[in-house]
Order: structure tokens, then sequence, then C-alpha cells
């Protein structure tokens, strides 16, 4: 039997998806709608879609609190708040961008989220008490190009963004009267809204797909597209780093990556199944592939003559016969378009959940 469990939520591609900290609540960004499914754990079954968007929704997150934000290349963020009858109540973010929004996360602290838009800037939203309103401000320089990615620190000020222009950046997101003052980091001590902490590029400049920090916040790393991961490790305030060690694979490039824990990222992309990387700074590397498809197929027999092989080409666009009528050895049938921490155990995520463009959900277990 198979470690990891497979749904399909149709065929229709998942950019995002995210699941309530009881994982009884699975939200999916498809389309311009967010589908929200009620599970058990054995059962996804479709409860609310929400509407209001206009435009496809690049993004959904739920706070551990319930409440759930979105945001859309409608240029807008909402703000969802479960009510008491079952429905959900949207307030609109004044986003003040004029380009896509393309990623959004909440703050490990609930108080504000992140969103990375095409506007080369990243809104941090806070709500206003007096207006009973979400408001941003923006993080501007030296950005150059579409944020794809942002990632909290554990403290809530720092944040992670991987953009087009081929950089990692770390920046404060400090907000006075919002944030407490926060702790002295290797990132720095002084952090005043918008202070760029640390500046990171890949080795051949490539787009920054995805970026996250380390459970203690000490190291970050990131996804670029030429099929390498990179992980920074700050060397203090105002000085460089430690280290910085790039990894260089021969797969796809890879979309998403978590931590699993200090010396562990799980990564997964254009190659339909994750792989881990372990290390730390004196190196890292690729360990071992998650539903790997090389080892499927030398589990197949593969008893089919030149002929018959011709003859499945021809029909169903297929080299192996005994493959069906795809080929693909993998339970994702098509790109992972995100990975997210599903079960942790003793502060180490043991399982993780994805979806993708073959509109399925699954979980692996580590």
């Amino acid at each position: 039997m198979s470690p990891h469990k497979s749904f399909s939520l149709g065929h229709t591609p998942i950019a995002d998806h995210s699941f309530s900290e009881d994982r009884s609540l699975l939200a999916v960004a498809r389309d311009s709608n967010i589908e929200l499914y009620y599970t058990d754990g054995k059962q996804y079954e479709l409860g609310n879609t929400l509407t209001d968007h206009d435009k496809t929704v690049t993004s959904v997150d739920i706070a551990p609190s319930g409440r759930l934000v979105t945001c859309s290349q409608d240029r807008n963020a909402l703000v969802w708040e479960p009510q008491l009858d079952g429905s959900w109540k949207p307030t609109l973010v004044l986003l003040r961008i004029n380009r896509a929004a393309t990623f959004v996360r909440w703050s490990p602290d609930e108080k504000k989220f992140a969103v990375g838009s095409g506007a080369r800037v990243i809104a941090i939203c806070h709500f206003e008490q007096e207006n009973d309103w979400w408001i941003s401000k923006h993080i501007k320089k030296p950005i150059r190009s579409t944020i794809l990615s942002v990632a909290w620190h554990p403290n809530s000020v720092l944040l992670a963004a991987g953009s087009t222009d081929g950089h990692a950046r770390v920046f404060s997101s400090f907000i006075k009267g919002v944030d407490a003052r926060p702790e002295p980091t290797n990132w720095g001590d002084r952090l005043p809204f918008q202070t760029l902490c640390g500046d990171f590029v890949s080795e051949s400049g490539g787009w920054v797909h995805d970026v996250a920090f380390s459970p203690s916040g000490d190291a970050l790393a990131f996804a670029t597209h030429d099929s390498s991961i990179v992980v920074a490790y700050p060397g203090g305030p105002e000085q460089p780093p430690r280290a910085v060690v790039s990894v260089s694979t021969s797969l796809l490039p890879l979309r998403s990556l978590i931590w699993t824990n200090e010396n562990q990222v799980v990564a997964a992309g254009h190659d339909f199944h994750p792989v881990i990387f372990q290390g730390d700074e004196r190196g890292w590397k690729l360990t071992t592939s998650i539903d790997d498809p090389a080892k499927a197929n030398k589990t197949e027999a593969k008893e089919s003559t030149a002929l018959n092989m011709f003859r499945q080409l021809d029909l169903k666009g297929a080299v192996d016969p005994s493959s069906g009528t795809s080929g693909i050895h993998t339970i994702h049938q098509n790109t992972i378009t995100r990975i997210r921490p599903y079960e942790t155990k003793n502060g180490q995520v043991t399982k993780i959940s994805s979806t993708g463009n073959d509109g399925k959900i699954v979980i692996y277990q580590l």
C-alpha cells in the first residue's frame, strides 16, 4: 500500500491551496474562484465556492484563527471571515497596486499579511481599527520586477521575497503601532520599515520561484528557474553571509519548496514529484526523490515488442504500453504548483500536501 494519499478535485489546474490548522478545511484557488472543501481525512466534499474575484485567483492562505486571505489578477486582495450561518464575509483590502496580485501569506502572529504583485511592490497589509478596514504599506526599493513569492520569518517582522529579476531579498516589514520591537537576529537588529536585510542571486540569475525561511529563521532557501536551490546563511547585522550554498540539479525547474527541519528542504515543480535536499553550511545535496518515477519504471514488466511499442506511440502517444495512456509514472500527472506542510511531530514536518495543474491534491508521507 502506498504511504501517499491522492484525491482528484477535478481536472482544472490548481494555483494554490491551504489547510486550516485542524486540517478539516481545505481552500483551493482555481480559476477566478476559491473552493472550500470539508474533509474527515478520507473524503473531500465541496462546501462553499467564493466568487467575489473577477479574474484568476493566484494565491490563498488560511490563518490559525480560520480567516482566509486571497489575492487575484484583478489587483485585489480579500479577507474572508466565517459567519455563523456557514457563509463567508469578504472585506476588501486597500492594496493600491496597478498590476496583478501574485502571492499572499499571513504573518505567523496574524497581525499582517504580505501581498506580492506584478507592480514591483510588496503590500504589507494590516487592520486599521478606527476605519474598520485593511490598509497597506508598500515595500518598493530595490525591486525591479514581478514578485513571485513571499515568506515570513518566525518573528513576523522579517519578510523574504522572490522575484523575476533573479533576486531573493529579505526586508523588514516593521510597522510602528502594530508590531512589537523584534529581538535582534542574524539578519539585523535595527529594522525600520523597508530595510533591506539580505539580497541573494543564483549563479545563473534565473527567476526565483519560491522562498522559505528555516524553522529557526536563521537560513533562507530559494528555488530558481535554472533547476537549482540556494541556501543562504546570514553573517550578522551589516556583515557578509556566512555561507551561500547552491545545489544544481538535472531536474526541470522547481516551483515550490518548504523546510521540514533545520537541515532538510523538500521541493517540487515541473517533474511532477517532490525531492528532498539535506545539508548545512558546509554543503547541501539532493538525497531522495519521493514518488520517484524511475523506481516505478523498474518495477513494471516490460515485455512489449518493438512493434507493440510503435503501435502504442501511434494510438495513445505512450512509449510503454504498460503505462496506460499517459506514460507518466507519478501520482501527479502534471506540474506541482504548490507544496505546504501538512502534519508536524516534535517540531519536524512528517507529511506535506501538494496541488498541481492536474487538479489533484496529494498527501505525501516523508
